[in-house]
């Protein structure tokens, strides 16, 4: 399957901060809730960023390295288990300015296929219907690209996106790439992305860190005056699916 790319609505980001206030910010993280189901997730009035992607794409390693903490997001030892929605709030002491939602790993197979397509429908409702939504993050295993489950997830969040919903893909483990092979997947992902951020990052060469905390910071952190953030009405609900080798969430 192709993926016809998304165009972002342009919309007005304040300046990247210095990148140690980003990552002093992000530092901040703590946990807020979790919840198996959507309406057990509290209404959050500020600005909420999602983190999905497959279950071995290294998303609670991601989560874990821009935080700086070893175990806030949990990885769980066998890939596919963890079905909740955990939400982490930012912000200094008892202010919160933004909060990151961690998604369950899709498309491993260590579940069965009714629970698994239980749990994605929840997932997609999610992401179609979660009001306040500012961002989507998916991570992206680069050796794999872009695979069937993550085009069917860009389909289903495609119209937020296109009024104006944040969207970067994070491309995990740069360091197993050569410089060229990290060119090339940039300039793929790129225009599968339709003009979307793209990075390239590595928890162990800690490469693409800090613009990664720049650019969430910047998405929370919007314009006094801009266009309020998407998701402010909910949208419609949705679905999707699918399977692979192991390794985190």
């Amino acid at each position: 399957m192709t993926t016809t790319p998304i165009a972002p609505v342009a919309g007005s980001l304040p300046p990247a901060p210095d990148a140690k206030i980003a990552m002093g910010w992000m530092h901040t993280a703590r946990f807020l809730t979790t919840a198996a189901q959507l309406h057990h997730l509290p209404p959050i009035t500020v600005p909420e960023i999602a983190f999905v992607g497959r279950s071995n794409a290294g998303k609670s390693t991601c989560i874990n390295t821009l935080t700086q903490q070893k175990q806030l997001a949990f990885a769980s030892k066998k890939p596919g288990r963890t079905q909740h929605i955990n939400l982490f709030s930012l912000g200094k002491q008892g202010v919160m300015d933004a909060v990151l939602a961690d998604l369950p790993g899709y498309g491993y197979a260590a579940v069965s296929r009714s629970d698994k397509v239980r749990w994605q429908q929840v997932m997609v409702n999610y992401l179609v219907s979660r009001p306040g939504l500012t961002g989507i993050v998916l991570l992206c295993d680069p050796r794999l690209g872009l695979t069937e489950l993550d085009e069917a997830l860009l389909e289903a969040v495609r119209p937020r996106v296109e009024e104006g919903l944040k969207f970067l893909i994070v491309l995990t483990k740069a360091d197993k790439l050569t410089r060229a092979e990290q060119t090339k997947v940039l300039s793929i992902t790129r225009l599968q992305a339709g003009g979307g951020e793209v990075k390239m990052f590595s928890a162990l060469k800690k490469q693409g860190v800090d613009e990664v905390a720049q650019l969430l910071w910047q998405w929370s952190h919007p314009v006094p005056g801009a266009e309020p953030a998407p998701g402010d009405a909910p949208a419609p609900d949705a679905a999707s699916a699918d399977d692979q080798e192991p390794e985190e969430d």
